[in-house]
């Protein structure tokens, strides 16, 4: 059971913030921006995107990129993300691992790899939200980022503000004076009311990156981040994850 935050458990003190909703096997610059900040936020309490990457993302398959992603049992986008449960199916998830193994078998580093996406994808938990929550956690651990990860459900806030108003309310209970977000919310968030409350907001763009894909002749982009983690070693991925810019 993960404990319940209130104000008093933060002290900020030039603290770098970043909140997004958890996703499957997200591409780089989600790692990219959990890494660039010193406490990471997963947003479990928000209502479920249907169609998103929430529970699938693309993978490289014989060239071409294919969908890869885990069953969900009554998914709505009227539930929170932590109200949603994963297929209980142990089958099923031996079946995800063989589309793994069929589709990167030759990668470079596939067995180092492998093992790792194997503690995830057999994980006995069921909650949607504390299965990713726990992916994020292995994967970190994986590529050597240490950000403090937390669970937005286990903090004791304002669920009525929504929008930019419950970000920057969230910054203030955590303590936060710095506010990373992907490049992607620019239109949702406002400079100059992030700076009445007292906080920096910068915007994280991911440079143009490109590595090494086994057997691939022209490189394919936007894949989750399984596919960089098949073809380059830890300390290669460390030098593509400086690849950004702030705004």
């Amino acid at each position: 059971m993960c404990p319940v935050y209130k104000e008093k458990d933060f002290i900020g003190d030039d603290m770098r913030l970043g909140i997004m909703q958890p996703y499957f096997f997200p591409y780089i610059g989600y790692w990219q921006l959990i890494e660039s900040v010193d406490k990471y936020v997963v947003y479990d309490d928000v209502n479920y995107i249907k169609g998103g990457w929430i529970n699938r993302n693309q993978i490289l398959f014989n060239g071409k990129k294919q969908y890869f992603g885990i069953r969900l049992c009554h998914a709505s986008p009227n539930k929170l993300i932590n109200e949603i449960n994963i297929l209980d199916d142990p089958i099923y998830r031996y079946k995800m691992i063989r589309s793994l193994e069929n589709a990167y078998k030759n990668a470079p580093v596939f067995n180092r790899c492998m093992s790792v996406l194997e503690s995830i994808l057999l994980s006995k938990e069921t909650n949607l939200a504390m299965f990713l929550y726990n992916q994020i956690k292995v994967i970190c651990e994986y590529l050597h980022i240490d950000t403090s990860i937390i669970l937005s459900s286990q903090i004791k806030k304002d669920n009525h503000l929504r929008g930019q108003d419950k970000v920057i309310h969230i910054c203030k209970i955590i303590g936060a004076d710095k506010y990373y977000n992907a490049i992607g919310g620019k239109n949702l968030y406002q400079k100059e009311v992030f700076d009445k409350n007292n906080i920096q907001l910068y915007f994280l763009k991911t440079h143009s990156i490109k590595y090494k894909q086994y057997k691939q002749k022209s490189f394919i982009d936007n894949l989750s981040i399984i596919d960089i983690m098949m073809n380059l070693e830890v300390n290669e991925i460390e030098q593509l994850m400086k690849g950004y810019d702030l705004e």
